[in-house]
């Protein structure tokens, strides 16, 4: 019987699997098909919102922005099936920030009606278990190695959708790893937040953290919330379980908060400087594209017409012209040129109204405080006001750039891997914590709790007094110690040192990899690259170890939802090539019976 393995059951393999189902009646009919769904952690969920975490942890995204179900925006050759976010599925608040273990409960859900809408003669077959490998001729069928099975999966086709995956260290982590151990202390490298044995943090200890995004949130929740602390009235009251975190990173100061309103009006009209035909040119020349040459003067244009669309149209008496003539001259503009500031600093007089992305990248950029208790002073002002901007309907253009940033994402996607510096930039401009932890932050801030670092963290291991030293260019010569450092970050996907041994053995046979170490994949349909170009026939891949990458964890409806996009590309080529497998193996089973 033909069939095909999906390794991954967490929401990419969920939402790849609604895609086989809602394809199948057009392309499949009525064939018989088994289908092996191989993962260690419970489908639907997977590893990441699986329901034993703790309740303490919500998600990054309110409960009306999470759907797993496509709608006429998405950009799809399969049937378009409308289904209910989350917020509408539990019956909740569409402005609440869930737990995960909601939406761990929701996926599941979603994974058990796409099962439910397979043909009956799709075959499920749940296997709670690690894949190893995958082997087989390039033109035959795959073997696919479980871990706690001798025989290995016999599939047509495999498909990865893996999701998030540990890594192994690189060199500096190495040695503060060795350090560590040499002397007594405590390193936690970078990992899963909830996973990484934040109960050898002791108490009432410095603890110096490297990292200021989403996993250093959680953190700081499971080490007070989790420790026994509560919030009352606005403040923190320590429960004395808790370590002192002293909290850093290259730009020194949290992500921006969630945008706490709805859009209202008339959207801006995206993409316009951006998209299909300028990223068309980009890939018709010769050569790499560069980022910050070819791309992000693009993206900053295409991010400024958002910003200045929205406040032309929702606040016309913080500008000096009228819209259709900004328009004109910014149309005409090059990107980034001298030209162009001066028509911005002339059509909007105050600069607090203008769109400065590198400030909103690097606010602390040049900054130096006189002490660390200047510091503090200085980080709580600066978050206090990003909470009351992010959460003012009279600043809506910031609304509006966030949706010219999931514009840009899609057309980025299709130019594949382009570095670090996008997923940095956007995460933190977009993929910001809720404005309740960042309230909760203010009042640890405030107790003393964690106490922050600053701007361009440098970490040193002192062999002399046996500890590890944090400091950073917003208080010149000052040193912070501590005898535990953690890694507040997830592992960066890398096929070079992933600890999957399936992507290992990938990687070594030849499978493809970008300059970062993404997984190569056809744009087109997620097969496979190798490392000559052609993609593996019966081999596609999903998500973010891959450049099929999309530009968060869920889609926002109405969105667009590049994931749904690939999902289903990748779905339709699947289904067609195991119709044809299907037909070709009924001709000879006919040809033999016949004779």
């Amino acid at each position: 019987m033909t069939s095909v393995v999906v390794i991954g059951a967490g929401p990419r393999g969920t939402g790849f699997l609604e895609r086989l189902a809602a394809n199948a009646p057009e392309l499949y009919a009525d064939l018989p098909l088994e289908i092996h769904l191989v993962d260690p952690h419970p489908p639907g969920g997977g590893r990441i919102w699986r329901p034993d975490q703790s309740p303490l942890l919500w998600m990054n995204s309110m409960a009306e922005d999470v759907t797993m179900f496509t709608d006429d925006t998405v950009t799809l050759e399969g049937p378009v099936l409308p289904g209910p976010t989350l917020a509408e599925w539990a019956g909740i608040d569409g402005r609440t920030f869930p737990s995960r273990r909601q939406q761990g409960a929701y996926l599941r859900w979603v994974y058990e009606e796409a099962v439910a809408a397979l043909p009956p003669t799709v075959t499920v077959h749940e296997h709670r278990a690690r894949a190893l490998r995958v082997s087989g001729p390039r033109e035959g069928r795959q073997l696919v190695r479980i871990e706690g099975r001798t025989e290995p999966l016999i599939a047509d086709l495999v498909v990865l959708t893996l999701g998030h995956l540990d890594a192994g260290l690189d060199d500096e982590q190495m040695e503060l790893a060795d350090f560590a151990r040499r002397r007594g202390l405590l390193h936690l490298p970078p990992d899963f937040t909830a996973e990484s044995g934040l109960d050898a943090l002791p108490a009432g200890e410095p603890v110096i953290v490297r990292g200021f995004g989403l996993a250093f949130v959680d953190l700081m929740v499971l080490l007070t919330e989790g420790r026994g602390g509560r919030y009352e009235n606005g403040e923190y009251l320590p429960s004395g379980q808790e370590p002192v975190l002293y909290v850093g990173s290259r730009r020194g100061v949290p992500y921006h908060s969630k945008i706490g309103y709805g859009w209202e009006g008339e959207r801006p009209p995206l993409p316009r400087f951006f998209g299909p035909a300028e990223v068309d040119a980009l890939l018709s020349r010769p050569g790499p594209v560069d980022y910050q040459r070819d791309l992000w003067p693009l993206i900053d244009k295409e991010l400024g017409f958002a910003h200045y669309h929205r406040l032309f149209a929702a606040r016309p008496e913080r500008t000096s012209v009228n819209w259709p003539d900004f328009e004109e001259k910014y149309a005409a503009a090059a990107p980034g040129s001298p030209e162009l500031h001066t028509l911005v600093a002339a059509s909007v007089p105050d600069p607090d109204d203008r769109l400065d992305l590198e400030a909103l990248d690097h606010p602390l950029d040049g900054l130096r405080f006189g002490s660390y208790d200047a510091l503090q002073d200085g980080l709580r002002s600066y978050i206090t006001a990003d909470l009351e901007r992010r959460h003012d309907r009279a600043h809506s253009e910031d609304l509006a750039v966030f949706l010219g940033l999931l514009s840009v994402y899609g057309q980025l996607i299709r130019l594949g891997d382009i570095g670090g510096r996008w997923h940095g930039f956007f995460s933190h401009l977009a993929s910001g914590p809720p404005g309740p932890r960042l309230r909760q932050l203010l009042a640890l801030s405030r107790a003393g709790v964690v106490r922050f670092l600053g701007a361009g963290i440098t970490v040193e291991a002192d062999e002399e007094r046996a500890v590890f030293r944090a400091g950073s260019a917003g208080v010149p010569g000052e040193w912070i110690e501590a005898r535990a450092l953690v890694e507040a970050r997830l592992p960066e996907p890398s096929l070079e040192r992933t600890r999957s041994p399936l992507l290992r053995a990938l990687y070594a046979e030849g499978a493809a990899a970008t300059p970062t170490g993404l997984l190569s994949v056809d744009p087109g349909d997620g097969r496979v690259l190798e490392r000559g170009g052609r993609p593996h026939p019966r081999r596609f891949a999903l998500g973010p170890h891959t450049t099929a990458r999309a530009g968060g964890a869920f889609t926002r409806p109405r969105t667009g939802g590049a994931a749904f996009s690939q999902n289903d590309a990748t779905a339709r080529t699947a289904l067609a090539l195991l119709r044809d497998l299907a037909c070709r193996e009924h001709v000879a089973r006919e040809h033999v019976s016949s004779t």
